[in-house]
């Protein structure tokens, strides 16, 4: 598969097949990827805590809020849930100032991994942080950045190109065809001269 093949599948995947796992060792190597990418002033001050035990994982869950622009929507089922999760943290002993852009890179590098070995994922930002610091014992010298949910896709993810101006909201069609608009090339590269 090439490269621009791995990209156009790693779309954000909400619902996943629940009997598929994602081992440890998958977790390790997809965190290893990120252990090699940029990092602003090469500080890499980012953390991972990789969860795959059943319990934890449903522990997690509980902690995440799922596809705002799909709001008759309460999150994947109990058999759609992801199977293991990436919880992505900053030291604030190596960064007090914060992960910078760094989160970014490495969330976008461990999914594109993810997508290269046949899984997906999706990129949690509606987190309820002080409950999951409780519940996975995180110190509080690191903030929780985001939740990077992992499995199987077990749904259609379609790109639609759209015009400009046009609304960017994901949404459901009536067969759950989940469709993500996304602005064309001629709309994102500018020339100014």
């Amino acid at each position: 598969m090439n490269f621009r093949d791995i990209v156009l599948r790693s779309r954000s995947y909400r619902r996943f097949d629940s009997s598929c796992c994602l081992d440890a060792s998958r977790l390790e190597g997809l965190v290893e990827l990120a252990c090699y990418t940029p990092s602003a002033k090469n500080l890499q001050p980012l953390k991972y805590v990789a969860v795959s035990d059943s319990e934890e994982c449903a522990a997690v869950f509980s902690c995440l809020s799922w596809a705002g622009y799909l709001p008759d929507w309460p999150g994947p089922s109990v058999s759609e849930r992801p199977a293991a999760y990436i919880v992505m943290l900053c030291d604030s002993s190596i960064s007090p100032a914060g992960a910078a852009c760094d989160s970014g890179i490495a969330a976008q590098t461990i999914l594109l991994g993810a997508s290269a070995i046949g899984f997906g994922g999706c990129i949690v930002a509606s987190v309820e942080r002080e409950r999951l610091r409780s519940l996975l014992c995180i110190p509080d010298r690191f903030s929780i950045e985001l939740v990077l949910a992992l499995g199987m896709p077990a749904e259609n993810v379609v790109i639609e190109q759209m015009d400009a101006g046009a609304d960017v909201r994901y949404y459901r069609d009536s067969h759950g065809v989940h469709r993500v608009p996304k602005r064309t090339l001629d709309e994102v590269l500018l020339r100014f001269r």
